[in-house]
C-alpha cells in the first residue's frame, strides 16, 4: 500500500493540486495549513489542519500520528523574522540546532526547515515530483513571440538573477530595454509587478524573468507561475514572461497560455 503524503501548505491553489494528484495516485493526504497562508477552500475537501507557522513539533506529531513519511512544501510563505516565528518547544529545539543563521533568506529558513525535518526520518520531495507534469517545458508556448529587444531583455534579466539569487534575495524582475526596473525581494513576484508601471519608459514594454537561485533546494520553494501571474504582468503593461524551463511550476498550464494568447503576449520556457 502507498504510504501517505502529508503536504505543509501555504498559500494559493497549488497545495490543493498536489492533495487532488496525490490522491488521484492512490494516496492518502494530510495537509498541515500555515495560518495566515494556506486558504481554507483551497484545503477543505482533504485531511487537514491549520498551524501557525512556529508549530513545527504539532506538525511534526501530526504526520506521524497519520503515517505520513514523505513531505511536501508548497505554497508562498513570507519569511518570518526569529522572534515572531515564536516556535513551540520541540520546535525550537529543532530550530536551535540551524540557529539564527537560517533567518538571513529565504533559502536559509527553507534549507533549514528541510534539514530539521530529514533529520526526523522525513522524505521531503518536491511537488513536481507529485504533480509530474507541473514542470514548465523549455520554448515558446503562446502565439506571441519575443523579438530581438525582448530576447536581450530576457538575457538581461537572467544575468541579473544570478546575481541576486547567489546572494539569496529573489527570483524574479522585470528588464525594459536593458533597464532593470523591478526586483523581486521578500514582498513576491505580484507585489513586485505592482511597481512596474510607475517607472516603464516609452517604447517597447518590458519583460518578466523568473528563474531558481543558483544553490536553491529544488524540493522547495521552486518559482511558480500560473494565472494570477500573468494577469499581473498584463496589469503591469508588459509584453510577456520567460521561466526556467525545468525549473519552474506552471499552474494551470492551459488557462495561463489561454490568458497569454488571449492578450497577445508571449509565455517562454528559457535554459537559465
Amino acid at each position: 500500500m502507498t504510504r501517505p503524503l502529508g503536504i505543509i501548505a501555504g498559500g494559493g491553489p497549488l497545495p490543493g493540486q498536489v492533495a487532488a494528484a496525490a490522491q488521484a495516485a492512490g494516496r492518502g493526504v494530510f495537509i498541515a495549513g500555515l495560518e495566515g497562508y494556506a486558504e481554507p477552500p483551497v484545503l477543505a475537501a482533504y485531511p487537514h489542519r491549520f498551524y501557525r507557522l512556529g508549530a513545527i513539533g504539532a506538525m511534526v506529531h501530526a504526520f506521524r500520528e497519520r503515517g505520513c513519511v514523505d513531505l511536501v512544501m508548497i505554497g508562498p510563505v513570507k519569511r518570518p523574522s526569529f522572534l515572531s516565528l515564536r516556535p513551540d518547544a520541540q520546535g525550537a529545539r529543532l530550530l536551535a540546532r540551524v540557529g539564527k543563521a537560517a533567518f538571513r533568506g529565504d533559502d536559509g529558513l527553507l534549507a533549514a526547515i528541510v534539514r530539521v525535518l530529514s533529520e526526523e526520518g522525513f522524505h521531503i520531495v518536491g511537488a513536481h515530483e507529485i504533480m509530474t507534469d507541473a514542470l514548465a517545458p523549455e520554448g515558446l508556448l503562446t502565439a506571441a513571440a519575443p523579438d530581438a529587444q525582448a530576447l536581450a531583455d530576457i538575457q538581461r534579466g537572467i544575468e541579473v538573477l544570478k546575481v541576486m539569487g547567489a546572494a539569496d534575495i529573489g527570483q524574479a524582475c522585470v528588464v525594459q530595454q536593458g533597464l532593470v526596473l523591478a526586483v523581486e525581494t521578500v514582498e513576491g513576484t505580484d507585489a513586485m509587478l505592482s511597481r512596474v508601471q510607475a517607472v516603464a519608459r516609452p517604447g517597447p514594454a518590458g519583460v518578466l524573468v523568473k528563474i531558481a537561485k543558483p544553490q536553491q533546494d529544488r524540493r522547495a520553494d521552486l518559482p511558480t507561475i500560473g494565472p494570477d501571474t500573468m494577469r499581473h504582468a498584463l496589469d503591469a503593461g508588459l509584453r510577456g514572461v520567460a521561466f526556467e524551463a525545468g525549473g519552474t511550476i506552471l499552474a494551470e498550464r492551459q488557462h495561463s497560455i489561454e490568458i497569454a494568447d488571449k492578450a497577445g503576449v508571449f509565455l517562454i520556457g528559457i535554459r537559465a
